[in-house]
């Protein structure tokens, strides 16, 4: 069979993509918080803002020209349409249409007119666009309709000034003609020679010439421009409506939101994905324990009827049956990081359970001297049975020498639990000889062995046993554990001797109680007088999902490789 090679995962982009994107999801209430904080920000720009209107005039602009209607001419030679965009805002302007305006009753500043105008030059045209916001639709009107005025007027101005000029130039250069052309005139009169003629001929043609540019010049038609589209008054304000406003609003508020998250998630120590986990803890993830209401007074899930919190206990428990570190000693601690030892209990209940159903003989022993509590939460299943010969011998009433429980599971079988017991000197209780020979108990064919141990890093008592019982599995909620705790008992198991064999995740306590708060007992009415019964807590709705069984084979661990 050939070999199928996979690409790493941290190289799939789409995946990593998608990771991301869910770690994102994860603080929901900063995305809430941004949307609510765009929509009020998009809300009161449409409501508390002042409306504004905006009046719009069009002026075709042209250069001056003798005849326009000759071949070649054209309107516009000579026009730089961008300097004629800045003549159009300038202070000239602006005092022109201020001075046109106040004789209409609006007193208004060229500063402040100014501040109202926009002039654009629609592409590949000689045209400007006077574009005025003011506070009401005449005013936008009519301020706009006076700008345009006083643009055409100054240009008017500025043209036949410039023609003036022109005209006074060549004024000025004719009367020395003329006057040379008096003088030679009385000189021909007397019997002049031919050059006195010739010269006054010259003058003659320059005076014409001189003459002819300054006709010229006044029969220019110095029209600056034609007003094309007269402003008229909005019947509209300016700027989008409320309905364009929330929108955008709620997507500024949702990029917003974004990133506040983004912030959140990098400076978050906790957890951010089961590929982090994996890469922090050094161990493979073994299974995420559901979101169940567990039965009141119960711990065991399994052996109360079918429910996706007992598959997924005999989903690892196949799962580290396979193991072969597992399968070789066939020992497994079970702990978590800091806090309580509840999960962890739970989940070495529920292992030690599966193991049973598989046929194995398993011992469950509580490590937790300081705060013992499995035997009372294991409640009416357990009940005291006769200790080993060697335990016997050996009993002077301390633990672990002082009995065991014969725990049953109903329909899956039973396994043995030390129970803890609160004692004087921990750490020599949990390296006395005794322990040592309730451990090396899973030597024998078809023994498994499970301890449960406090915290790891809370308490030592974990370390303390790890030389015995090799394999570790870490209980802890994802959003609770930090990186940084994860590495370090990463080091601290691999610097006692053991090996993290994976990690079980458990949804938390506080999930879980809002789940229970969420759940309500389903009753039925009937008119006997006899108990109304409950449906069963942890009886899920049929899926369909294959992985429900209905029942474990009985499973035998390999032989131990010697």
């Amino acid at each position: 069979m050939t070999p199928q090679h996979r690409a790493p995962d941290d190289h799939d982009e789409p995946a990593l993509l998608r990771d991301q994107f869910r770690q994102l999801l994860r603080y929901r209430s900063l995305l809430a918080v941004g949307v609510v904080v765009g929509l009020l920000g998009g809300g009161y720009l449409a409501l508390g803002g002042e409306d504004t209107y905006t009046a719009t005039g069009e002026v075709l602009v042209r250069s001056a020209i003798s005849d326009p209607f000759a071949v070649g001419s054209t309107a516009d030679k000579g026009i730089n349409i961008g300097s004629e965009r800045q003549t159009a805002i300038s202070d000239t302007v602006g005092t022109l249409a201020a001075g046109t305006l106040l004789k209409e009753g609006d007193d208004v500043t060229a500063r402040k007119l100014l501040a109202g105008l926009q002039v654009t030059n629609p592409p590949n045209t000689l045209t400007l666009r006077f574009s005025y916001t003011g506070a009401t639709p005449e005013q936008s009107r009519a301020r706009a309709e006076a700008l345009a005025e006083a643009y055409l007027a100054h240009r008017k101005a500025r043209t036949e000034e410039s023609i003036e000029n022109m005209a006074g130039g060549y004024r000025a250069q004719l009367k020395p003609l003329e006057e040379k052309r008096d003088l030679l005139e009385e000189q021909s009169g007397t019997g002049a020679a031919d050059d006195v003629t010739s010269a006054r001929a010259n003058i003659i043609v320059s005076i014409s010439e001189l003459s002819r540019k300054i006709s010229e010049l006044k029969a220019l038609d110095t029209t600056p421009g034609y007003l094309n589209k007269n402003p008229v008054a909005p019947a509209s304000p300016t700027g989008p409506g409320l309905p364009l406003l929330l929108g955008l609003g709620g997507v500024v508020g949702l990029a917003l939101g974004l990133l506040l998250s983004w912030v959140r998630l990098v400076f978050d120590p906790a957890v951010r994905s089961d590929r982090e986990l994996v890469r922090s803890l050094g161990a493979p993830l073994l299974g995420t324990l559901p979101r169940e209401r567990a039965a009141a007074g119960s711990l065991l899930a399994i052996g109360r009827g079918s429910s996706r919190l007992a598959e997924e206990y005999r989903a690892v428990a196949f799962r580290l049956a396979y193991d072969p570190s597992f399968a070789e000693s066939r020992r497994l601690l079970v702990t978590s990081p800091r806090g309580d030892s509840t999960a962890a209990a739970a989940a070495a209940a529920n292992l030690a359970a599966a193991f049973a159903e598989m046929g194995r003989d398993v011992l469950l022993v509580e490590a937790d001297l300081r705060t013992p509590s499995l035997a009372r939460d294991l409640g009416s299943a357990g009940h005291e049975v006769r200790p080993p010969r060697w335990a016997a011998e050996e009993d002077d009433g301390s633990w672990p020498g002082g009995g065991r429980t014969h725990v049953d599971v109903p329909g899956s079988g039973a396994f043995a639990l030390i129970p803890g017991t609160t004692v004087d000197n921990v750490p020599r209780a949990l390296t006395s000889p005794s322990v040592g020979r309730i451990v090396a108990e899973a030597d024998r064919s078809g023994n498994v062995v499970i301890v449960l141990a406090p915290p790891v890093l809370s308490y030592a008592d974990a370390v303390a046993l790890v030389d015995r019982v090799d394999g570790v599995m870490i209980v802890c909620d994802p959003r609770e554990v930090h990186r940084s705790d994860l590495e370090r008992i990463r080091e601290i198991i691999g610097a006692s001797g053991g090996s993290v064999l994976g990690a079980l995740l458990h949804p938390g306590r506080g999930r879980l109680r809002r789940a229970e708060r969420r759940a309500k007992p389903t009753r039925r009415r009937g008119g006997g007088g006899g108990p109304t019964p409950t449906a069963e807590p942890d009886a899920p709705e049929a899926t369909g999902d294959p992985t429900e069984t209905l029942g474990l084979r009985t499973f035998t661990l390999p032989a131990a490789r010697r």
